[in-house]
């Protein structure tokens, strides 16, 4: 990844097949390899399999099975936290707080392990620079109720302050939706990463097609 300011701005799907229906219901997380199979095409750049109650052998058979679908398309896959499953799939990694540092999992699994990284502050975004991240997810930029456990939203000012410190490329997170994600973009933003966003859309080609046209627009 870049951090070329005229790029066009990064999609960044995070998964929670429990949105797609009852997972009891679902066995081999059909119902999440359907929508990602029509998610992908639609242009989305990366998806981070965020399934932290599936089993370790699952999980490794469904980022094999996701690789190999999103590899014809460009669209990269990380793996929520498992840097081995990652790097035995051919995927990347993505850590949150509750992850090995940064620098521990670039130290282990070499340069070419694609990984990016969660973040709620100035401290963390450095932390991840410094340790070699490929990227950060910073948020929550808006109020979201997948988020409050890290207390009220960051805002659009302290996501600006980081997009113009550091270099490391900042995708926003939280709350963002059709309606504000234009905001997010104009802060410095790489990107856009979400789950409902992209999960509840109606029309995913054409909500993609208009944050990538966005940032074509007021670059030029």
């Amino acid at each position: 990844m870049t951090n070329e300011k005229s790029r066009r701005p990064l999609v960044y799907l995070i998964t929670d097949r429990r949105n797609l229906g009852p997972t009891a219901d679902d066995p081999g997380s059909a119902r999440l390899i359907g929508f990602l199979e029509r998610a992908i095409p639609c242009g989305i750049d990366l998806v981070q399999l965020r399934e932290p109650d599936l089993p370790a052998r699952e999980l490794f058979l469904l980022t094999k099975k996701i690789v190999e679908m999103a590899g014809p398309h460009c669209c990269k896959v990380l793996v929520n936290d498992r840097a081995d499953i990652a790097a035995s799939c051919g995927a990347g990694v993505h850590l949150t707080t509750r992850s090995l540092r940064p620098a521990v999992v670039r130290r282990t699994f070499g340069s070419g392990l694609l990984m990016g990284v969660s973040t709620h502050s100035h401290q963390e975004v450095r932390e991840a620079q410094d340790g070699g991240a490929d990227f950060v997810v910073f948020g929550p930029v808006y109020p979201t109720r997948t988020k409050e456990q890290y207390g009220p939203p960051a805002g659009i000012g302290p996501l600006q302050d980081v997009t113009s410190r550091f270099t490391v490329p900042v995708l926003g997170l939280g709350g963002i939706n059709e309606t504000n994600f234009h905001q997010v973009l104009n802060a410095g933003a790489a990107g856009i990463a979400g789950i409902s966003i992209f999960i509840d859309s109606p029309d995913l080609a054409s909500l993609i097609a208009t944050i990538k046209a966005y940032d074509a627009i007021n670059t030029r």
